[in-house]
């Protein structure tokens, strides 16, 4: 009961709001900025530049990855308290690193790449060839068209639910896509949170370390992979069907690759009582 207090600092809110103001900000880029790229893009060239996209939007996380390494090094209370009275160094495990400089240092880029936006035109010319009932804006203006048509007929609102099962839940593509996607990316978030401290625990790495081996080792290749599928799709020209075909092929390759990390790894730490005995 003696060590059991209240925190006195709120800094989490600050955090908490400063993420969620960052999330609804970055939510646009995915889905507008593709449907932005597929309007106004050939059609033989919107798969590379779709995974030219994806492939810079995966050196952001290396790019963190080596910034928190170097920020790791520093120590948290960096430019308040004299670093040479400090004794322990990044090896302790005592040791916590300066991790709110890393959000200073991307917030300030953030804005600055920010600016750019500002200054792209509302709409692009077409390029030659374009068909437009293909486009979501050609779509979209087929759609306010119909509805200038039916103005005089009075329709009930539909519920949510109804609109929901009509379009999106009724398609089994979108569904498969859907749990596809949530399947992929609970496995990538949890390789990306768990592999830094598994490596700090099984090969006795630093933080800083392991930080800056997941951004070099992992996450280039990865990008490196998105930019080469677009390459094939564009050089082989496919559709739908072939996408998918070779959107799973890839996938059950790598999934198979993935269970080698069964047979990598070191002995469990000797702990008294738990592994061996106390004798």
């Amino acid at each position: 009961a003696g060590c059991e207090k209240e925190t006195s600092s709120y800094m989490w809110i600050y955090i908490l709001l400063g993420n969620m103001l960052r999330g609804i900000g970055e939510t646009p880029i995915t889905p507008l900025g593709i449907s932005y790229l597929d309007d106004f893009a050939k059609e033989e060239n919107t798969p590379v530049y779709i995974a030219s996209l994806h492939t810079i939007a995966m050196l952001g996380p290396m790019f963190g990855f080596i910034l928190g390494s170097l920020c790791a090094r520093l120590y948290v209370d960096i430019g308040y308290v004299d670093l040479e009275s400090i004794t322990i160094t990044p090896q302790d495990s005592r040791w916590v690193g300066a991790w709110w400089l890393g959000f200073i240092i991307a917030g300030a880029v953030s804005l600055l790449a920010a600016i750019p936006f500002c200054f792209l035109p509302k709409s692009l010319e077409k390029p030659e060839g374009a068909n437009r009932d293909k486009t979501s804006s050609g779509l979209l203006e087929e759609k306010r068209d119909t509805r200038k048509t039916h103005t005089s007929a009075k329709s009930k609102p539909k519920k949510w639910s109804v609109m929901l099962k009509g379009k999106i839940l009724a398609n089994p593509m979108y569904i498969m896509l859907l749990l596809g996607s949530l399947l992929q990316f609970n496995s990538f978030v949890g390789f990306l949170t768990y592999k830094p401290k598994y490596l700090e625990q099984q090969y006795g790495q630093s933080a800083s370390k392991s930080n800056f081996i997941i951004g070099l080792i992992s996450l280039p290749p990865i990008g490196l992979g998105i930019f080469i599928g677009g390459l094939i799709m564009k050089k082989y020209k496919m559709g739908i069907p072939g996408a998918a075909k070779f959107a799973f092929s890839m996938s059950f390759f790598a999934f198979l690759l993935s269970l080698l990390h069964f047979f990598v790894g070191c002995e469990n730490h000797v702990v008294a009582g738990l592994t061996v005995s106390y004798d």
